[in-house]
């Protein structure tokens, strides 16, 4: 199985993917619920440390450590898990990384607006 970017499990904690990131957060959490108890370590607190701060790169590598091993431990958990974690990097919005954009205009005379954005939640007006 492949390993669990933490930097997927920072942009889902933190809802940066939308209300499809938030299924897919919320899936996770099932997942990790579900799991039978008789292994160590379950997982949950984990989620709810990434949780209360999305943006920590340690806490994310934590829980993608806690994931793996689970996944480790049981391959039908491991299994569920490795769909969950395409189904998450299918998400539009979730490969977008730190936010590095390169825009380049060229080639003469331009004449209007130019908007460089990200993550924009709603209409877009320029006026006109």
């Amino acid at each position: 199985m492949e390993p669990i970017a933490p930097e997927l499990l920072m942009t889902l904690a933190g809802g940066t993917a939308g209300a499809a990131g938030q299924q897919i957060w919320a899936s996770l959490r099932d997942l990790v619920r579900r799991r039978p108890t008789a292994g160590e370590p379950r997982g949950e607190g984990e989620l709810t440390s990434l949780d209360e701060a999305a943006d920590s790169t340690t806490r994310a590598r934590q829980l993608a450590d806690v994931l793996a091993l689970c996944a480790q431990q049981d391959p039908a958990f491991a299994q569920a898990l490795d769909t969950w974690r395409r189904e998450a990097e299918a998400l539009d919005g979730t490969r977008t990384g730190a936010g590095d954009v390169r825009n380049e205009i060229s080639g003469g005379t331009f004449q209007g607006p130019v908007v460089q954005a990200r993550d924009i939640n709603g209409p877009l007006y320029l006026g006109g």
